[in-house]
């Protein structure tokens, strides 16, 4: 009689990265939903609003290398789970910190962005720690698509709670989403380690000055910058291109807008099993990193080419669900390639690409503003971002590496 698979303690770790991925995404965008009710009951200008929306920012750009350092020298489960309790107190607060001014509000949005900074730099030590190598790809794809289902979900289930409950409830409700994730992670989750550390005759004090000088981490870092600028644009201005494009509801651009981001929660980790099938058959990881990096920038910037010629709404949510969802193979390229470079160090790493990956954030969506203004189409913001993608993919296939760099 055989006996029954046991659940890997890594199973447990991985779906709860997914699930602080995804809590940190409902957090954050919560507010662009909320921020309509809010603007009309505290008189907000459109600078205003758009100060308010872009706070966040402020705070997730500062902590990121901290983050990637806190979690390589403290351990992922600790800075994780601090860092949920923290930025989830910060949603709660968040309706109080309104009510008593403008500049309460931006700190605790630039607070929350301090928060969740940890959650992808955190989330990556725990797959170093506790999921073993030819796993790799597929557990950073996974727990990295809960951005694309945080999003799907939280639009608009923040709309219903606003409308029939009031802005506030979507702040209260998932900030405490957050505290309960919490109390899981430090229940459920052990300390240490579930496999053992890479060999190395490396120190353990993080060598910033060879990590800065290996090409193969600036190709990690300049894509991350690419692939966000592509993820940002389209987080941003989807439900505005497809209402002011094909002439919809606001509701109904809405759910045209989750459609690309399901194509990409699916792709993505179609992408994540295939890279590491192709690591076990024998496929180098040089081979297998540039492959998927080329399928999603060369692939996402191909669509946005064929945007423009879109006729009708359909034609046009199958394209955006083209661009996201190859876009999402990025998520097993330049992704996990930081355990192939520096396992020791891949905490810390991404931390470093993850501040470049946050600038689009706020250049690449002001500069769509921008465009669309001046040019009165998605036309040049989608042709720019296509050339941002190309770049990317070429930066990468030039100096990206899957071989060890750094001890």
């Amino acid at each position: 009689m055989t006996q029954p698979r046991r659940w890997p303690p890594y199973y447990t770790v991985v779906l709860l990265c997914f699930a602080a991925v995804f809590i940190s995404y409902i957090d954050r965008t919560n507010i662009s939903v909320a921020s309509i009710a809010m603007q009309e009951e505290f008189a907000w200008s459109e600078t205003t609003k758009g100060l308010v929306l872009s706070s966040f920012f402020a705070g997730y750009l500062l902590l990121q290398v901290a983050s990637g350092t806190l979690a390589n020298r403290y351990g992922g489960k600790l800075v994780l789970g601090v860092a949920v309790v923290w930025w989830s107190l910060f949603t709660v607060l968040t309706p109080p910190a309104a009510r008593v001014s403008l500049a309460a509000l931006i700190a605790a949005r630039v607070a929350l962005g301090l928060g969740e900074a940890a959650v992808f730099p955190a989330s990556i030590n725990m797959v170093g720690r506790w999921v073993p190598i030819a796993e790799r790809s597929r557990a950073v794809a996974l727990f990295s698509s809960g951005l694309s289902i945080g999003t799907v979900f939280s639009l608009p289930i923040t709309g219903w709670l606003v409308r029939d409950y009031g802005w506030p409830v979507p702040f209260y409700a998932f900030g405490v989403v957050g505290l309960a994730w919490a109390a899981v992670w430090f229940t459920k989750v052990a300390s240490g380690r579930g496999i053992e550390e890479a060999a190395s005759s490396g120190a353990r004090a993080v060598p910033w000055g060879r990590l800065l000088r290996t090409p193969a981490v600036w190709a990690i870092i300049v894509n991350h910058f690419c692939n966000n600028w592509s993820l940002y644009v389209l987080l941003a201005w989807l439900p505005s291109y497809f209402k002011s494009t094909f002439g919809v509801t606001l509701a109904n651009a809405g759910m045209l807008s989750a459609a690309p981001w399901l194509a990409s929660f699916v792709m993505a980790n179609v992408a994540g099993a295939w890279a590491d099938r192709l690591l076990r058959r024998g496929t180098s990881a040089t081979t297998v990193r540039k492959l998927m990096q080329s399928i999603g920038l060369l692939g996402g910037a191909a669509f946005l080419l064929l945007l423009p010629m879109a006729t009708s709404a359909l034609a046009g949510v199958l394209l955006m669900c083209g661009a996201a969802g190859t876009l999402a193979f990025c998520l097993a390229g330049f992704g996990p390639n930081c355990f192939d470079i520096a396992p020791r160090y891949a905490d810390v790493i991404w931390g470093i690409s993850n501040t470049a990956g946050t600038i689009p954030g706020i250049v690449g969506v002001a500069v769509t503003g921008w465009l669309v203004e001046r040019t009165g189409s998605y036309t040049a913001p989608f042709v720019l971002t296509a050339a941002v993608a190309v770049t990317g993919a070429l930066v990468f296939l030039v100096f990206g590496s899957g071989e060890r760099k750094v001890e």
